[in-house]
This record gives structure tokens, C-alpha cells and sequence, in this order.
């Protein structure tokens, strides 16, 4: 006679539970149509842009144009003429900003840094941290919702582009019909224009608008890669702006995540007043302003009136009533949507406004505190380093390098050498020669290889010297400091304190 052994029965736990279930929570099995009531009903919608069955949600965002939309719709239109302005300026005859990746050469307001400047890019990524850093500390996402390139092309360019070929122009919102296949083509036509020019000015950044002008005289066989990456650019501002729009600030853009580490209860942010709306009640009332309830319904009443306004125009999908959220970029349209609903039903505005948390909660307001003292500090003493490093970057570098072997050689009884390398960069727009000297006398410069001394523009060469003095300058302690001056055709003079080395007796 056998026997089984029998295992004890647990109740299954929450991560056993399938979640693969259709939308009205009935089981998958084959043959079974009852509810199951072990699974998890999703939410209606998962994330701001998908629904609960898991397909994509297209956010058509109505149009709130109020006082805050007109400010934000200068200042797009202001950064858009910048984006294209920027590669065509010029400072001193160098452009504004061009980042010669394939040469090497990084100009900056009409410096050109190249990548022994290891220094000033360091301090320069430091100083956008720690600005960033601030600035959010202080003004939430102001950079998201009013001067990202995202955004700004997104909502005052792209949107209004779909609004009228949908007949939703100056309201938006979902088109009461479809759009033809006719004007569907006519509005991708618009969109792949709109998408070579804005890739043909991203490309100026990197090669100068007049290479770049160059390039569009003559066919994409003679410069390939060039076109290439026209091309890429342009197939990924189409699939940006026409497909992934918003989704790109949700899921790709990092900055919303990091947000929660760079805000605190001070810090300004597009926030709904609940002490002040709640509890929400729909459509208009007689409120009682000493006992707070409404006389028709006869019970209490918040000022909002539930009416989805602030929803419904909001361009990632969120509703701002729900607390500060990832998704929300400050980009005001809840606030102007709301105060239009207010002055409708006859209440103060601000239910929706730029405040703090710690001001919804009705606590007092401090300027002063870690963050606004530390980050200001800190960017005070990186952006003091880094104009100096940048204020020693004109005409151009000299560093000294000791050469390789033994430290000192003799020329006879009474003579020493130090062998040395004297890297040159040329900074300057003109072809220079360099001329060195030292502060001592006796000590006397050989230059190993002459031509290293000639440097055409951006040019750097190692220039080979010998420095040779007496033995009784390094007598006692076995060295001596000098100095070395470097001086170039231009006038330009660099000294560089160094050793050099010799017999001790």
C-alpha cells in the first residue's frame, strides 16, 4: 500500500496572482468566464499616456489661452529665433557656438577650447549641474515647461500645426471628425520641412553655417556622412514630434526623475490649493461664505467645481489636483484654464497657481534656507574658476614636460643639461612663432628642432629643448628654480616656473 505524502496548502501571495487578464477581470483560462476576483482591477489609466489595456493614449490638449499661455508664447517664440540665430552670429569673426567634434575644436563665445582643456570643460559641466540644481530648488521645472527645445517646438510649433489641419485651431482638443488621407499627407509634408530646417540648424552647431551652406550647393554624394546625419537627425525630430511627442519628457527625459532630489517644500511649483477646493462639488452654488456649505446642496463645498478643465488642457495628461507629480512640466495651462473657470463662477483665481508645498499647507516662507545659501556658494566659487582658466586661455598654451631618461646629464666638469618638452598650442587665427627665454643669465636655451617653433592656427607640437647651465647653480640642494617665458609673434607671453635639476657637490 502506498502513501503520499501531503504538502500544506498557503494561500497564494500577491506576486502569484496573474495580472494577465482582460479588461472586465475575467480569467484567461480556456473555457472560463466568471470574474475573477483575486486580480487587480488596473487603473484607468496606467501612466498619463496609456490606457489601462495597455495601448498607447494620444493626448490632444485643449488650448487655455490665458495670461500665462501669452507669456509663455513670447518667450517660445523669442527662443526659437535664438535656436537659429545662435550658429549664424559671430564674436571677434568666430561664431557664437560651434562644436567641431571632427577637428577637435570647441568654440564658445568666441573662444575655441580644444581637449587638453580638460579643466575648464570640467568646471563648465559643474557650473550647468550646479545652476540646474539651483534654478530647480528654486523655480520647480521652469526650464521644462518655458525653455526646453522640446517643449517649446512641441506645444507653439507642432500642436498648432495639428490643430489646424484637425479644424481645432484655437481651442484644441480631439477633432470632431478624422482627418483625410488628403491632409494627412499635407500635414506630414509640413512636418518633414519644418524637421530639414530644424535638422539643418542642429547640423550648423557642428560644422559652421558656412561649410554647412556649402554642402547644401552640392549633392550629397561629394560630403555622404554629412547627408547621413542630416538625414538621421531629420527621421528623429519626425518620429519625436509626429509620433513620441510628450512621451519623450515621461519615459526618456531623466530631469523629471531627478526632481525629487533637487526640490524641497519651498521650492515653487504649479500646485492645486486643496485646503481651498475641496470638498469638489459639480457646476455652479450658492455658497455660504461663514459656514462654507453650499446652501443648495446643503453641505460643505470646496471652490472647485470639478469640471475636468485642468485635465483636459494639460499636454502630458495628469491631473494637477492629484499633488505634485513626475509628469507635470509647469507649463501653467491647468493655471489659465482655472482662473477662466473662477472668474465664470464668480470665485477669487488661484485654485491652480505657482506656489509651494509648504505654502498650500499655509506654513511660513523661507527664503533662506540650505539650498538657496550652499548651491549659490558653490556657483560662485565654479564660476570664479572658470573665467580665470578661460582668462588664461588667449593666445595661447604653454606647458613644460620633463624629458625622458636621466634627470641631469654632464657636459663635462662644469656644465649640466635637463632635457625638456614644451608643448604648444597655437589659439590664435594666424600662423606664430615662438620665442623662449629665462630669468637666469647663464642658462642657455637649445632648441632641438627649430620648425617646432612655427605652429600654423589651432596647431599644437611638443618643441624638444635643452637647458644648459653651470654645476654650481644646483650646489647644496641639487636644484634650482627658474623661470621660462614663452613670447609669440602677436605679443603674447606666458612664463612658466620650473626646475631644473643638477649635482648636489
Amino acid at each position: 500500500m502506498s502513501t503520499r505524502k501531503l504538502l500544506p496548502v498557503f494561500p497564494p501571495s500577491p506576486c502569484q496572482v496573474c495580472f494577465a487578464a482582460d479588461r472586465d477581470g475575467t480569467s484567461g483560462g480556456s473555457g472560463g468566464s466568471e470574474p475573477n476576483e483575486a486580480l487587480l482591477k488596473p487603473e484607468e489609466h496606467v501612466l498619463s499616456t496609456l490606457e489601462a489595456d495597455g495601448s498607447r493614449r494620444w493626448l490632444r490638449p485643449k488650448l487655455s489661452m490665458g495670461e500665462w499661455w501669452k507669456r509663455r508664447r513670447v518667450i517660445a517664440y523669442i527662443l526659437m529665433v535664438v535656436f537659429v540665430a545662435i550658429p549664424h552670429l559671430r564674436i571677434g569673426g568666430k561664431p557664437l557656438i560651434l562644436l567641431d567634434i571632427a577637428a577637435r575644436e570647441f568654440t564658445v563665445w568666441g573662444k575655441t577650447f580644444y581637449p587638453t582643456d580638460t579643466l575648464v570643460l570640467a568646471l563648465f559641466l559643474l557650473s550647468v549641474l550646479v545652476s540646474i540644481v539651483l534654478i530647480t530648488a528654486v523655480t520647480g521645472r521652469a526650464w521644462c515647461g518655458w525653455a526646453c527645445p522640446q517643449t517649446v517646438y512641441m506645444e507653439f510649433l507642432f500642436r498648432p500645426i495639428d490643430r489646424f489641419f484637425e479644424g481645432t485651431a484655437g481651442k484644441g482638443g480631439k477633432p470632431a471628425s478624422g482627418i483625410s488621407p488628403v491632409w494627412q499627407i499635407a500635414r506630414f509634408g509640413v512636418y518633414l520641412v519644418l524637421c530639414m530646417f530644424l535638422a539643418h540648424t542642429f547640423l550648423a552647431y557642428f560644422v559652421g553655417t558656412e561649410k554647412l551652406a556649402q554642402w547644401v550647393r552640392t549633392s550629397p554624394i561629394d560630403h555622404p556622412s554629412a547627408f547621413l546625419v542630416m538625414a538621421a537627425t531629420t527621421g528623429l525630430m519626425l518620429f519625436d514630434f509626429l509620433f513620441f511627442r510628450e512621451q519623450l519628457c515621461l519615459i526618456a527625459c531623466p530631469y523629471g526623475r531627478f526632481q525629487s532630489v533637487m526640490l524641497d517644500e519651498q521650492s515653487k511649483i504649479v500646485a492645486y490649493d486643496p485646503v481651498r477646493g475641496e470638498p469638489r462639488i459639480k457646476g455652479k452654488r450658492t455658497h455660504d461664505e461663514e459656514q462654507g456649505i453650499d446652501l443648495v446642496r446643503g453641505k460643505a463645498a470646496g471652490d472647485c467645481v470639478d469640471c475636468h478643465q485642468c485635465v483636459v488642457v494639460c499636454p502630458t495628461g495628469i491631473d494637477i489636483r492629484d499633488g505634485l507629480q513626475m509628469e507635470c512640466i509647469n507649463c501653467t495651462q491647468c493655471i489659465d484654464a482655472c482662473d477662466d473657470v473662477m472668474h465664470k463662477v464668480g470665485k477669487p483665481t488661484g485654485l491652480i497657481r505657482f506656489s509651494s508645498q509648504d505654502a498650500i499647507a499655509r506654513k511660513p516662507k523661507k527664503m533662506l534656507r540650505a539650498r538657496t545659501i550652499i548651491y549659490p556658494i558653490i556657483l560662485i566659487g565654479v564660476f570664479s574658476g572658470l573665467a580665470m582658466a578661460i582668462s588664461s586661455k588667449s593666445g595661447f598654451d604653454a606647458r613644460i614636460l620633463r624629458g625622458r631618461g636621466a634627470p641631469f646629464s654632464l657636459l663635462g666638469a662644469k656644465e649640466v643639461s635637463n632635457a625638456f618638452n614644451l608643448r604648444l598650442v597655437n589659439r590664435t587665427e594666424i600662423p606664430q612663432k615662438y620665442e623662449l627665454s629665462t630669468d637666469r643669465s647663464e642658462v642657455q636655451i637649445e632648441i632641438i628642432d627649430e620648425d617646432a617653433q612655427s605652429l600654423e592656427p589651432a596647431e599644437s607640437k611638443l618643441l624638444p629643448i635643452r637647458l644648459n647651465f653651470p654645476s654650481s647653480m644646483t650646489m647644496g640642494d641639487g636644484n634650482e628654480a627658474i623661470e621660462l617665458t614663452v613670447k609669440d609673434d602677436s605679443g603674447n607671453e606666458r612664463t612658466i616656473s620650473m626646475k631644473v635639476l643638477g649635482p648636489r657637490r
